[in-house]
């Protein structure tokens, strides 16, 4: 069902399950899939593909020019998922020239009201991102990740599968997967413990990265001690996928505990 008083261009591709509220404008490039339920006084244009059973707030503003001075006008592409939740006043744009052109987000994802996803940004499956949170340009946030209301996360920075994210926590350094992350400069707290228990990883499983991220940060040379436990847990799928998170190329440093 679409209302009688929405703008939808002609050329703009629409399903016939989807559901469309009063005065929502959809733009020429824009692709609607199936079971999709626009509320009233939404804005969507550019090249934007909306996944199946994705539901959109009244007042989100989905696919506008990116927010960055070196777009000039380049064409660009945003890609949301399935299933996922746009609540009021969310806007996401899409990607630029220098971050490939395309803003992608994943499947069951929940953005809260006053949420923005920047250009470039690639999210993952089942991500909450809370109210007033701002995600820069280049962001990349993996699979399960929770951000935590008033948080701010700084342009190219990465955040692990199953981190979590504090309230009101600026993010300017790298999380590991797992990770729990505070502060009003963001530092690591720990292991997400009760995060990978509901995911069913067994106790073992769990101790063993617990330990092995003590060593890890037992000093600010992290690589010297990623090469003190080389081996010790090649078994371990978790502390394997942080080991390689830290190991990849980064723009931002590592987020670490205090003490160090």
């Amino acid at each position: 069902m679409i209302h009688k008083t929405c703008i939808i261009d002609s050329k703009a591709k629409i399903s016939k399950t989807a559901k469309i509220g009063p005065y929502t404008i959809i733009g020429p490039n824009v692709e609607i899939d199936d079971e999709i339920e626009i509320h009233s006084h939404v804005n969507i244009t550019g090249y934007t593909k909306v996944g199946t059973g994705t539901k959109i707030f009244p007042f989100a503003s989905i696919g506008t020019q990116p927010q960055d001075l070196k777009y000039k006008g380049e064409k660009n592409s945003l890609v949301i998922g399935k299933n996922n939740i746009v609540r009021e006043y969310v806007t996401i744009n899409p990607g630029t020239e220098g971050g490939g052109g395309v803003t992608k987000i994943g499947d069951n994802c929940l953005f809260m009201i006053s949420s923005h996803i920047a250009h470039d940004c690639i999210i993952g499956n089942d991500v909450v991102i809370a109210n007033n949170v701002p995600l820069g340009g280049h962001v990349a946030i993996e699979d399960g990740v929770i951000i935590g209301g008033n948080s701010a996360v700084q342009q190219f920075t990465r955040i692990g599968r199953l981190a979590m994210i504090g309230g009101m926590t600026g993010v300017l350094k790298d999380v590991i997967p797992f990770g729990l992350s505070f502060g009003n400069r963001n530092f690591l707290k720990g292991i997400n413990i009760i995060g990978l228990k509901r995911k069913k990883y067994e106790n073992k499983t769990i101790m063993q990265l617990n330990e092995a991220y003590e060593k890890i940060f037992s000093s600010k040379n992290l690589h010297e001690n990623l090469s003190n436990i080389n081996g010790e847990y090649k078994n371990n799928e978790l502390v394997q996928e942080v080991t390689n998170f830290i190991s990849k190329d980064k723009k931002r440093p590592i987020c670490s505990p205090l003490k160090n």
